[in-house]
C-alpha cells in the first residue's frame, strides 16, 4: 500500500512563505493595510470552506440551519454560519465513537494524523486531531512568537507543559526545536519531573527561558529559593499564560526575568501573543480569524466590549477543520495603534471562561479574576481555590475563597478587597502555604482547578 509520509504531505518552504517568521514576518506585516490582510484571510477561508463541506460534522451543523454551499461566498459571510463548542464535538464523539465525525479521516485515503486530547479541565478530555499542515502552522506560529519576543539561538528553554495524551508539551517542543535554534528541555509537569528536580535542571544546564503555565512557574521560584539556588539561576525570559495575573509578581519571583503573555487552546494552537512592546496580544491574523461575541446573545460585541473568543483556523484545511469554534474564553479588543507597526489587531488576553462564570446575587463572577486581585501581597502565596456552596436551610448561595496565607492575613481586610474587585461579597478562609494544592492539583494539571461547585 502506498501513502505519503508526514514530511511528504507537507511543503515546509511553502508554509514559511505563507506564514513568515523572523525578519520576514515583520517585513511582510509592518505597514500592511487591513484590506490587504483581509484578502489573505479571504483566500484561505474559501479554501477552508471547500474542505468544511466534505466533513459530515459541518454538513450536519450547517444543514440544520438551512445553509447551503452557495450561501457562503467568502469571509464576509462567516456570520451566517453557526458557532460550535466542545459540547458539540463531544456529542459527535458520543454519536460516532471513538473519534467523532469532525476530522475527515474516513477510510485509508487521508494524510498522516497526529492525535492528542485536551487536559479535561472543563470535563471529559476531548480528542484533538491534526494533519501535517494543521500541526505545523501552529508550531510555526509559536516559534514566530518566541523569536519576536526575543528568544535567541543561545537560549536554553525549559518547558513545564505536560506530555502524555495532552497536546501542550508536545506542540511546544515541536515549535521550539523546529522553528528556533534554542536548546529545549522538556521537563514537563511536577508529576513528570519533581519540582526539586525541575530547579536542579535549570541550574545544571543553564536554563535562560521558562515556558508554561504561570501558576506552576511561580511555585518553582519558591522551590528554587527554598533550595538556596535561585540566585544561581540565569532565567531572563518567561513565556506563560498570564491571563488576569500581574506579570510583576512572577518577574520579581524570578529575579527580574521578563515575562510575556500569549493565548491559545488545544483545538486551535496559538491564537495571539505579545510582541516586544508587551502592549496587548497580537492576533495571528494571517492564520487565525478571531471574533468576539456576546456571551448571552452571540452577537458581535461593540468596540471595546468583552466577549467570547470564537476562532476560525484559516490554515486548518486538512484534518479536523476548525470553523467558528467558541472557546468560551473571554477578552476584549484593544484600541489604538501599536508601537510595532504590525497590522494585526490586539486583544487584552484571557480574562476568564464564560462557562466557568458563576452568578452570585446577580453579579457575574470569574474565579480567575481573583488571582490578579490578591497578587503582590507578601502575606499571601497567590494560590487560591473557590468553592460554591448552598445553605440547605436558607438556600443562600455563597462563594468561599480559600487562600494560602504565610501568616498575619486579615480576613476582614481581604474580604473587603475581594468585594471591591469582584463587585460582590464572598467568604474568605485561609490555609497554610501549599494547603490548596490537593484541591487545585497544581502539581499534576496543566491548568489548576480554581472553582469547585459543591451546590449539588
Amino acid at each position: 500500500m502506498t501513502f505519503p509520509t508526514y514530511f511528504e504531505a507537507i511543503d515546509a518552504k511553502a508554509l514559511l512563505r505563507a506564514y513568515p517568521i523572523g525578519d520576514a514576518f515583520e517585513a511582510r506585516y509592518k505597514g500592511m493595510s487591513r484590506d490587504e490582510l483581509f484578502a489573505i484571510q479571504d483566500a484561505q477561508f474559501r479554501r477552508l470552506m471547500q474542505r468544511g463541506w466534505q466533513i459530515p460534522f459541518y454538513r450536519r451543523l450547517w444543514g440544520a440551519k438551512g445553509i447551503e454551499a452557495g450561501d457562503i461566498n467568502g469571509l464576509a459571510d462567516i456570520t451566517k454560519l453557526p458557532t460550535y463548542d466542545k459540547s458539540d464535538v463531544m456529542a459527535s464523539v458520543a454519536a460516532y465513537p471513538p473519534l467523532g465525525d469532525f476530522a475527515g479521516i474516513e477510510g485509508d485515503d487521508h494524510p498522516p494524523v497526529i492525535f492528542h486530547t485536551t487536559s479535561g479541565t472543563t470535563g471529559r478530555p476531548q480528542p484533538l486531531l491534526f494533519g501535517p499542515k494543521g500541526r505545523e502552522v501552529p508550531n510555526l506560529l509559536v516559534g514566530r512568537m518566541y523569536r519576536w519576543q526575543g528568544l535567541k539561538p543561545s537560549d536554553v528553554v525549559q518547558s513545564v507543559y505536560g506530555h502524555g495524551m495532552i497536546n501542550g508539551g508536545h506542540y511546544i517542543r515541536e515549535a521550539v526545536t523546529r522553528y528556533t535554534n534554542s536548546i529545549f528541555l522538556s521537563a514537563g509537569t511536577g508529576i513528570e519531573t519533581r519540582s526539586i528536580n525541575q530547579v536542579r535542571l535549570m541550574a545544571d544546564f543553564g536554563v535562560t527561558v521558562l515556558v508554561g503555565f504561570i501558576d506552576y512557574l511561580r511555585k518553582l521560584a519558591d522551590v528554587a529559593r527554598d533550595e538556596g539556588i535561585l540566585e544561581q539561576l540565569g532565567v531572563r525570559m518567561i513565556f506563560a499564560h498570564l491571563g488576569t495575573e500581574d506579570r510583576a509578581a512572577v518577574e520579581a519571583a524570578w529575579g527580574g526575568a521578563k515575562a510575556f503573555d500569549w493565548y491559545g487552546v488545544g483545538d486551535t494552537g496559538a491564537i495571539a501573543g505579545e510582541g516586544p512592546d508587551r502592549n496587548g496580544l497580537y492576533v495571528w491574523e494571517d492564520a487565525q480569524y478571531l471574533e468576539l461575541l456576546d456571551v448571552d446573545t452571540g452577537a458581535a460585541v461593540e468596540a471595546g466590549g468583552t466577549g467570547d473568543m470564537v476562532v476560525t483556523c484559516l490554515y486548518k484545511d486538512d484534518i479536523a477543520p476548525c470553523i467558528r469554534f467558541n472557546t468560551h474564553d473571554i477578552t476584549h479588543e484593544l484600541s489604538g495603534e501599536s508601537d510595532t507597526g504590525i497590522v494585526f489587531k490586539r486583544i487584552a488576553g484571557f480574562k476568564g471562561r464564560s462557562d466557568n462564570m458563576v452568578k452570585l446575587r446577580g453579579i457575574n463572577v470569574f474565579p480567575h479574576a481573583i488571582g490578579a486581585i490578591i497578587e503582590n501581597r507578601p502575606d499571601l502565596t497567590g494560590e487560591f481555590v473557590c468553592r460554591m456552596v448552598r445553605d440547605p436551610a436558607t438556600q443562600r448561595e455563597d462563594m468561599v475563597v480559600l487562600l494560602e496565607s504565610r501568616g498575619d492575613s486579615d480576613r476582614g481586610e481581604i474580604a473587603a478587597i475581594l468585594r471591591r474587585g469582584l463587585g460582590v461579597e464572598v467568604r474568605v478562609e485561609f490555609t497554610t502555604p501549599g494547603g490548596t494544592a490537593s484541591l487545585t492539583q497544581i502539581d499534576v494539571r496543566q491548568k489548576p482547578i480554581r472553582l469547585i461547585d459543591e451546590r449539588g
